[in-house]
């Protein structure tokens, strides 16, 4: 349009300034007609001129609207976006370890029968988990749900026995009380509870025969993705030696720790419970020396985990609304209740997920941790991570952690050694729109088990 604008203008300025000096010739050779001839004919080919410039002029913006439509065809049938509608983020959150020459991988998902079990007891709410269970399964055969019930508790009971056969309902039989020394009376409802999982985890591998399971509790939400989460991770879980479970839960997965990016996938050398997935080798591994109590914490210990990882979300795919139980709330007020469910869909079996794979995923993990910069939590709190979008910051031993993790926001206690969420020693989280690696230096050898 301004280059159509100066022509018009120099145009109308030659026509004026022509016009002045033929009527300047005309008043002082008014008999000199062959001169004014000549002008009026030179006169009239610069008009054409100027019209033929501006027809050309015409033609080239008309050929530039027609590439600039055929190039926007091209890049929304690539499926880019409209490079005219980028706008620049403020601040640009880091993907995930990005890992070469992976081929995604065609699971034959609609095979897979991976049942939930509900270990119930008392709770008469247990409702509210199975309306959700029941709510976003897509298949109740692939996902047949079955409700193992403790404490004989008859309301509860009932409440589970209204869904007929939308879910299958067994019951503990064993109701007796577990002999424990004085001292430890009080820890009775945990021995009671891993007594129960070890009766129902047999019933689903020994009873039923499944080849796996996903074990929620009954105080659970879970997420619209739960069965997809746990369908797309669980081929992965099976062909890698290295991981022992899958789990739903982000322990650090309080809204402003997190990332928005509710694909991301982590794995974790700190078993996390809370909604997870097991395999029927695991339990032939597990059950001849299940304990009799804190099931959790044993699970925990070295002999046990054997240097085998979890899988889990950046987003909780279930968060708890158990305040009371036999923890009495343990945590519950100061962090379980902040912890966030997603909320949109992400339909991971479509992706492809073998770069949790530790054959993948290790070099890549390590190279982003030890290649952010390093800088100290003052620069990240007092200077805004030095304008840095990802940063590493150093710990050295267990009371730099746990400062560290106090000012970060993020649960600072560790289990026979492993961090919550560590994985390689390494906690991440996001504060104030930074990703931070909290990490050993690079020398790290191992979990110190006096950590605890």
């Amino acid at each position: 349009m301004m280059r159509w604008r100066k022509i018009y203008v120099i145009g109308a300025a030659l026509f004026l300034c022509w016009n002045i000096v033929t009527y300047y010739v005309f008043l002082n050779n008014i008999h000199s007609r062959g001169v004014l001839t000549r002008l009026n004919d030179q006169l009239l080919t610069l008009k054409e001129e100027v019209h033929r410039q501006i027809r050309d002029n015409d033609d080239l913006l008309e050929e530039i609207k027609l590439q600039k439509d055929i190039l926007l065809r091209q890049q929304k049938a690539l499926g880019r976006p409209n490079p005219l509608d980028v706008k620049i983020p403020e601040r640009v959150e880091p993907a995930k370890p990005v890992v070469a020459d992976t081929v995604q991988q065609v699971y034959p998902y609609e095979s897979y029968v991976i049942p939930v079990v509900v270990i119930a007891c008392n709770r008469p709410t247990v409702r509210k988990c199975l309306d959700l269970l029941l709510k976003y399964r897509p298949s109740k055969e692939k996902f047949p749900i079955i409700v193992s019930q403790d404490c004989n508790h008859q309301e509860t009971a009932k409440v589970i026995s209204n869904y007929g056969d939308k879910l299958t309902h067994i019951k503990q039989p064993d109701q007796s009380n577990i002999y424990l020394p004085p001292k430890e009376v009080k820890y009775q409802g945990y021995y009671r509870i891993s007594r129960h999982y070890k009766w129902a985890l047999g019933q689903i591998f020994n009873h039923f025969k499944y080849d796996s399971v996903i074990i929620v509790e009954d105080d659970l939400d879970v997420a619209p993705d739960f069965y997809e989460y746990f369908l797309a991770s669980y081929p992965i879980l099976r062909d890698d030696p290295t991981l022992w479970c899958v789990s739903a839960w982000n322990d650090n997965g309080k809204e402003k720790l997190i990332s928005r990016d509710n694909a991301l996938l982590y794995r974790t050398d700190f078993f996390p419970g809370l909604g997870w997935m097991m395999t029927s080798q695991l339990w032939q591994e597990l059950e001849p020396k299940w304990p009799g109590g804190f099931w959790d914490d044993w699970m925990r210990l070295p002999e046990q985990r054997n240097d085998r990882a979890c899988i889990r979300p950046e987003i909780s795919r279930t968060d708890t609304f158990g305040k009371i139980g036999v923890s009495k709330g343990l945590f519950f007020e100061q962090h379980l209740k902040y912890i966030k469910l997603n909320s949109q869909f992400v339909e991971f079996t479509k992706k492809d997920l073998s770069y949790l794979k530790k054959t993948n995923y290790d070099a890549a993990f390590l190279k982003e941790v030890y290649d952010a910069p390093s800088i100290t939590l003052n620069q990240l709190t007092k200077e805004n991570g030095l304008g840095h979008t990802v940063v590493r910051i150093q710990y050295t031993d267990k009371d730099t952690f746990k400062n560290h993790a106090k000012v970060l926001g993020i649960m600072n206690d560790f289990k026979a050694g492993v961090p919550r969420t560590g994985y390689k020693g390494v906690v991440t989280c996001i504060y104030n729109h930074i990703r931070v690696y909290l990490a050993p230096s690079e020398s790290w050898e191992g979990y110190d088990l006096t950590w605890s």
